[in-house]
Order: C-alpha cells, then structure tokens, then sequence
C-alpha cells in the first residue's frame, strides 16, 4: 500500500505540474480563437473556432516584419555565439595559461549583471557608433548575455572529452583549426543544440533592450510589437489579436523543442556521469 500510494503521489505531482505549466497557453490558444464578448467569458474547452485575429494580426500592421526582424537577430546572435563559444572552449579547456580559471570566472560574472545595470551603458555605445534603431544594436547587446553562458557550457562539455582523441588527432598532424572543426564539432552537437536553443529562446524573448535601443515600428521584435498591440483604453485592447499574436510566436519555439530533445537532454546530461 505505501509503495502505491508513494507512486499516485507522484503521479499527481506530475500532472499537478503539467496543467500549471501547459494551462496558460492552452488558455492562451483557446481566447485566440474567440471574438467580441466571448473574450470575456471565461471557458475550459472551446466554444467557437475563428481565424479573425490570426487574420487580423498578419494582414494588419508590419508584424509578419517584427517576426522576420526577430528570426534574423535570434539566429544571428545563436551563430556568432556558438562560433565564438566554440573557439574560446577549446582554449579555455584545453590550453594551459596562466589566469585561465580567473579568465572563465570573469566571463561568467558578466552574465550576472541584471539588464537594467548596463542598459543606461549600453544606450550610450551604441547610440555613439551609431547603431541606434536597428538591429545590429540588438545583436550587439544580446551577444553580451548570451556569450558567457555559451562559453561556460562549451568549456565544461569540452573539459569532459577525452585527451587521447585529441592527441591522436595532433600525432596525425591535425591543427587546432582542425582538431576543433573535425575532432570536437561532431562530438559536441548536443551541447552546441542546447546552447544554441537557450540562446535563441534568451534573444527571441527579450523585452528591454528591444524596447530601448529601437523606435521605429519596422524594426522592433515581436515582444515590443505584442506589447504595443493595445488600444487608448482597457476597453478597447485587442486581447484576442494579442492572444493570436503570442500564440504565433511561441509555436516555434515549442516546435524547436520537440525535434530537438534528444539533444537538448544530452547536452543537458553531459559530462554527469564519469565511466
């Protein structure tokens, strides 16, 4: 009996976490589909099916631009990070020298300043170089967060492969170049997938520097473009277009997941067991 009940337990803990994390969007995808007064009332299970708002929300306004605006800053800043990540691993878990420890301690303090820290900073610098109102600023401000946290991943997954692979690789004459590109890469993609999507995830839902460093309505991202999808008063805010609107942003990143996550558990897990 105990052992039974310790595993409805769990099993109702379980569920008990599904529903409180799936039921915001399920809810959210439900008010998507609705219109009029029926926004306002509050129902479980669909009541009506109608394709007004998602219609409303990719004909009306420049938003299918604020999605591309987006897909082009996250995917840029996930390359020039992994790129980067990827070759300051190598040194940092592979080439001796001194600092080394102090080097790796100071690149993850950098991701632990809050945003609001350095926002005053960074309006400045890119204001003065004049990348004010596009999306290079974004870019350049989201590679401030996002490479320490791939760099700190990489050098520990990096850590955990083996020397003999590499030694081998330099008694065949392979260069670092080499040895990273040919050797490394192909060993690392679940921590290079896992990297890469938290990255993509951090730079396709960041709202403060969106909001700061671009004023222009065809260069924003779509967190600002969500947030600015709102009439003069409580009355008049379309919370059904802004409903389709989340739900059309957020399906990518559901989608990414899911063909992902054989890799994202990998990457997650390795280097946890030694053998």
């Amino acid at each position: 009996m105990e052992a039974i009940a310790k595993r409805v337990g769990f099993y109702a803990l379980v569920v008990f976490i599904v529903l409180f994390s799936v039921f915001p969007f399920y809810y959210a995808i439900l008010t998507s589909f609705e219109s009029g007064t029926a926004l306002f009332d509050v129902n479980y299970l669909p009541t009506e099916f109608s394709l007004a708002n998602y219609r409303d929300v990719l004909t009306n306004g420049v938003f299918p631009l604020n999605i591309l605006n987006s897909v082009i800053v996250a995917v840029t800043v996930v390359v020039i990070s992994l790129f980067l990540a990827v070759t300051a691993a190598y040194a940092l878990s592979r080439i001796n020298f001194r600092g080394r420890g102090l080097l790796l301690l100071t690149i993850l303090a950098v991701s632990m300043f809050p945003q609001i820290a350095v926002l005053a900073g960074l309006f400045e610098m890119i204001r003065s170089v004049g990348l004010y109102n596009s999306l290079f600023s974004l870019i350049f401000a989201y590679m401030i967060f996002t490479l320490p946290f791939t760099v700190w991943v990489l050098t520990t997954f990096m850590r955990d492969l083996p020397v003999e692979i590499e030694e081998a690789a330099i008694v065949d004459g392979a260069s670092p170049f080499v040895i990273v590109t040919k050797v490394f890469l192909p060993l690392m993609w679940p921590a290079l997938v896992t990297t890469g999507l938290l990255a993509f995830i951090a730079a396709w839902n960041e709202f403060l520097f969106a909001l700061t460093f671009v004023s222009n309505n065809e260069t924003r991202t779509v967190p600002v473009a969500i947030a600015l999808l709102s009439g003069a008063s409580e009355q008049e805010i379309p919370w059904g277009t802004i409903m389709a609107a989340s739900v059309i942003v957020t399906v990518p990143l559901i989608v990414l997941v899911l063909v992902f996550q054989r890799k994202i558990v990998s990457g997650l897990t390795a280097g946890g067991v030694k053998g």
